[in-house]
């Protein structure tokens, strides 16, 4: 079964965010984690095909985090969420390995679930 895992300090952030998954992918089993320890724990458990994360995060940030995650699992498609669109950001991120940078309120919920089905039907193809 596909699944995602979302990295992000607000409750109401992850459980909105799962909702509109959810609501576009109601078969997709959708984890959550606070921080980045718990976020490895969860990755290590159950293989997310995809992680959408804070940039913000306790202890280690996103891009630190993106860094330890690529790692272990380099095929793990990471999407950093940010509020600001800076390039020193972006720079780091690249050499880090994130996949995608995604502004917090800039796509839909259609967008989204369509990029989580594109991931999930690329991985499926490969297996």
């Amino acid at each position: 079964m596909s699944s995602v895992l979302i990295v992000d300090n607000s409750d109401f952030f992850r459980r909105s965010f799962k909702e509109i998954l959810k609501m576009y992918i109601p078969s997709l089993l959708v984890y959550e984690s606070v921080d980045g320890s718990d976020a490895l724990a969860k990755i290590n458990q159950s293989s997310p095909d995809v992680v959408f994360m804070d940039i913000r995060l306790q202890g280690k940030n996103g891009l630190e985090l993106t860094r330890e995650i690529k790692d272990i699992h380099p095929n793990l498609i990471i999407n950093i969420f940010i509020t600001c669109d800076l390039p020193a950001y972006r720079k780091v991120a690249k050499v880090f390995g994130v996949d995608h940078f995604l502004l917090k309120d800039a796509l839909t919920g259609a967008e989204i679930a369509a990029m989580v089905k594109a991931v999930i039907k690329k991985k499926k193809g490969s297996t």
